[in-house]
């Protein structure tokens, strides 16, 4: 835009000059040649009285070299002859046009002018009496006829110039003006799109603009309000879910020492202890103002370690062979340790949901220096429509699915600028490929990439969600 009003401007301002400038320079052309032959016609006009007075060359050599004109060589007289026997035309000076040129201003009684060698000359009728009329011819070099020109012509160019780079000068600073608070809205909406809640731009600028800006503010308000609300909901949601889970603890307290009953008791501590983080993290979460720090985020082999290690009992019951690789080192990614962990359970527990006992599945972790890569395979039916199952509320169909699961693990995964993809495994199940940016606020994730387990397997393809 500012580009554009500069070049708008110049356009506008060439055109102007121009417009004025060309025919100011032709009218300062003009003028400074009706000024050299108006003063050629006055020096023609000194010498008239002593054409009126006397013919004789003498007294004519004298009056023409007393004239600046003729005291130049630039001045003539061409007096016809009288008449009588033996009689001859006189001519004084330097004559410079033709011949039939001062015949004819002789024959029609008029100055004219004739563009001679070097210039112009001026021939001026002067009546000498008895019916007979002289011509004087002065001449007027070319230099004499343009003089001035050029100085005038350099000053227009100068003053146009000059009007030319102040109305670009103008032009930039109104289109600053502009586009400042346009870049201003267009970097808070990024700031907004990237999770920075706090962003608001100045209400400052053309009415226009100022009216975005001030429509901005008021939308990044209210989308801070629809957030503190929906986390008052969900910590209300979840301190509703204390009564049954109390109740829940206590049965499983009265189940005795079994291993059955020790898994039950595990997973009601364990579901204790989320729904507690969840109320906790509702009640406390503030807008995001700025990225996460190197420092934040959690150990993704510890946590995988972890969770496998609460779900390989279950697994253990239901006769499921389990295989976990890549979690040996530690794999720092910039993802909260309750965040990871819940989307690990979210896949995890699909695994066991949806799949019939028996089945054997696999987690593996890929580390690079861009990514983190989390794979969770099983060797049950698949998924026939990918894009449906991440698709938010989707179950899918299937019963005791909200939809949820594997739309935390896409949100845990799109946080970082990495995403997920369902696809076949070589199980021959479903293959769940979770791409965790290491830097935090990734933007693209690059095309093409694949896993070193990826590499291995060749002909494994995976559905883009």
């Amino acid at each position: 835009m500012r580009w554009a009003l500069v070049k708008v401007s110049l356009a506008v301002t060439v055109m102007v000059v121009l417009a004025f400038a060309l025919p100011l320079g032709i009218v300062v052309k003009e003028m400074a040649r009706d000024r050299a032959f108006s003063n050629a016609e006055r020096q023609a006009a000194t010498i008239a009285p002593t054409l009126t007075v006397t013919t004789e060359r003498r007294m004519l050599d004298r009056a023409v070299e007393s004239t600046p004109a003729g005291a130049d060589g630039r001045m003539a007289v061409h007096i016809p002859s009288t008449g009588e026997l033996g009689s001859v035309p006189l001519e004084i000076g330097i004559r410079r046009a033709a011949v039939r040129d001062i015949a004819t201003v002789r024959r029609i009684g008029r100055a004219s002018i004739t563009e001679v060698s070097g210039g112009f000359a001026l021939l001026a009728p002067t009546a000498i009496g008895a019916g007979r009329i002289a011509v004087v011819e002065i001449f007027v070099p070319e230099g004499e006829v343009s003089n001035g020109v050029d100085t005038a012509w350099l000053v227009l160019a100068g003053v146009g110039t000059a009007l030319v780079l102040g109305s670009v000068a103008v032009a930039d600073r109104l289109g600053l003006r502009m586009v400042q608070p346009a870049r201003r809205l267009a970097g808070a909406a990024q700031e907004l799109g990237e999770g920075r809640l706090g962003a608001r731009v100045p209400e400052e600028g053309p009415p226009e603009l100022h009216s975005a800006a001030v429509a901005f503010n008021s939308m990044a308000d209210q989308v801070v309000q629809l957030l503190a609300n929906e986390r008052e909901l969900a910590a209300d949601l979840s301190h509703r879910l204390r009564t049954p889970l109390t109740v829940l603890r206590l049965n499983a307290a009265s189940l005795g020492d079994s291993a059955a009953a020790e898994q039950t008791r595990e997973a009601v501590a364990q579901l204790e202890r989320e729904v507690d983080t969840i109320i906790r993290t509702a009640r406390e979460a503030k807008p995001q103002t700025s990225a996460a720090g190197p420092g934040a985020g959690c150990d993704a082999g510890e946590v995988v370690r972890e969770r496998m290690g609460f779900w390989s009992a279950l697994a253990e019951d239901e006769g499921r062979t389990v295989r976990v690789a890549g979690v040996e080192r530690p794999v720092r990614i910039p993802v909260a340790r309750p965040e990871l962990a819940a989307a690990l359970d979210a896949l995890l527990g699909n695994v066991f949901r949806h799949t019939p006992e028996g089945t054997a599945f696999s987690v593996d972790v890929h580390s690079t220096e861009e990514a983190v890569i989390v794979l969770v395979s099983d060797a049950g039916p698949g998924i026939s429509d990918p894009a449906a199952a991440l698709a938010r509320g989707n179950s899918g169909a299937r019963e005791g699915s909200t939809g949820l699961g594997l739309d935390i693990v896409r949100r845990v995964a799109e946080g970082t600028g990495g995403d997920v993809r369902i696809g076949r495994s070589v199980l021959g199940g479903t293959e769940v490929r979770v791409w965790i940016g290491r830097g935090t606020g990734a933007r693209a994730r690059p095309e093409g990439r694949r896993t070193r387990r990826g590499a291995r397997r060749g002909r494994r393809r995976t559905a883009e969600v």
